[in-house]
C-alpha cells in the first residue's frame, strides 16, 4: 500500500474551505449589493491578474466577515457607511447605501451616520458622503420607490 499523501489531503481540506467561504461570500454579496453589481464587478475583475482580488473580496470579506455572528447585516451596513464615507471610498460607498437600504437601514439612519462622519472625520468627507449618498437614494427610489423614513 503506497504511503497517504498528506499534503494532497491538506490541500483539498483547503481548497474545500475556500470554496465554501466563497459560495457563502458570493451569496452574501448577492444578497446586499444585488446580482447585477456583481455579475459586473467578477466579469470586471475577471482576468488572470485581477480575479484573485474577487476571490479575496467574495471569500474574506463577505463570506468570513459578512457571516459572523456578534453583528447583525443592518449594523454591519452602518459601520460600512461610516468607514467608506471617512476613507472617501465613493464607489463603493453607493453601493453600500444601497445595500444598508436592502438590510433595513432608513434614510434618517444613513443621514445619521453620514453627518457623524462630519463631526468626526471632517466636513469634505461628510459633503462628498452625502452626495453620494443622494444619488444613491434618488436611484433607489426610482427604482423600488419606497424608503423606510423612521429612526
Amino acid at each position: 500500500m503506497p504511503p497517504i499523501d498528506r499534503n494532497k489531503i491538506h490541500d483539498a481540506k483547503v481548497e474545500e474551505a475556500h470554496k465554501t467561504l466563497f459560495d457563502q461570500g458570493l451569496a452574501i454579496r448577492r444578497s446586499v449589493a444585488g446580482d447585477s453589481y456583481v455579475d459586473a464587478s467578477l466579469a470586471r475583475h475577471s482576468s488572470p491578474f485581477s480575479k484573485p482580488l474577487q476571490q479575496l473580496v467574495t471569500e474574506v470579506g463577505w463570506g468570513w466577515i459578512w457571516s459572523r455572528p456578534g453583528l447583525t447585516r443592518k449594523q454591519r451596513s452602518l459601520l460600512n457607511l461610516g468607514m467608506l464615507c471617512a476613507l472617501n471610498r465613493s464607489t463603493e460607498l453607493g453601493v453600500h447605501v444601497r445595500g444598508a437600504l436592502k438590510n433595513g437601514l432608513s434614510e434618517d439612519e444613513i443621514r445619521e451616520a453620514l453627518l457623524q462622519v462630519g463631526v468626526y472625520v471632517g466636513l469634505p468627507a461628510s459633503i462628498e458622503g452625502f452626495r453620494v449618498a443622494e444619488k444613491a437614494l434618488e436611484d433607489w427610489k426610482k427604482e423600488d420607490g419606497k424608503i423606510k423614513s423612521k429612526l
